[in-house]
């Protein structure tokens, strides 16, 4: 982790939330985004679904996070799937959280490896009567790449067709145009970052200087302060 660690209560607050407004007996799925593939055996860094970071504070490859409120065991009623870490993988891809660390970042009581996760969903889903899934609903998106929660969709629907589904991406955005207390700390927080950045730049730029350059300045500033790029940074050539 890059940053200071974020309260838990956060996450805890953001899912009761969310709770509050699934129909009764319903399960809600989030997954985590995908590597995506460069060349060879390359990869791009992961950026994590924003649903699934504001729901549990996870930013870990192939999670999952199953919310069934009415689940008759209360230990069903979060549940948070990781990739199980082992030597191997640590040597190749680093740390991969422990249930242990899952729990004190999210707040999810129950964690289980992804491997226990087709027959956990499967008898869920039998007591369940209604679906939420994610997808990117945003106005402006383009998405010509088939995302996670995509095929997730797709092979739900196929095998459990009987269920009344519902866009849980609706009620996502309803939950998070609305800011609370930490999330605003959070903004102001990464405002001041920001700021740091420009003021070092505006103390850097002189004739000569080139835009990898200042795009590096950024880049120092943003990371020393425990942030980083929002979006991939746009700076224009010299004239």
């Amino acid at each position: 982790m890059k940053y200071d660690p974020i309260n838990v209560s956060l996450f805890v607050s953001n899912r009761a939330n969310l709770k509050k407004m699934l129909l009764r007996n319903s399960i809600a799925v989030v997954n985590a985004n995908d590597i995506l593939p460069t060349n060879a055996d390359g990869s791009l860094l992961l950026r994590q679904n924003s649903d699934l970071f504001h729901l549990s504070g996870i930013e870990q490859e192939e999670s999952i996070l199953m919310l069934y409120p009415d689940a008759q065991e209360e230990k069903q009623r979060e549940i948070l799937f990781l990739r199980q870490p082992n030597a191997l993988m640590e040597t190749w891809e680093g740390h991969k959280l422990t249930k242990d660390e899952a729990k004190k970042i999210s707040g999810v009581a129950c964690v289980e490896w992804l491997p226990e996760f087709p027959a956990l969903f499967h008898r869920l889903m039998c007591e369940c009567e209604h679906v939420y899934l994610n997808s990117n609903e945003h106005k402006r998106a383009r998405v010509e790449v088939e995302t996670r929660d995509a095929r997730f969709v797709r092979d739900v629907r196929e095998r459990y067709p009987l269920h009344d589904y519902q866009r849980l991406a609706r009620l996502m955005h309803r939950l998070r145009v609305v800011k609370s207390g930490p999330e605003i700390e959070l903004l102001r927080k990464a405002c001041a970052i920001t700021e740091a950045g420009f003021r070092r730049v505006c103390r850097f730029v002189k004739p000569g200087v080139n835009e990898m350059e200042v795009e590096a300045e950024f880049a120092h500033e943003f990371t020393r302060r425990g942030g980083r790029f929002a979006y991939s940074p746009i700076i224009s050539p010299p004239a």
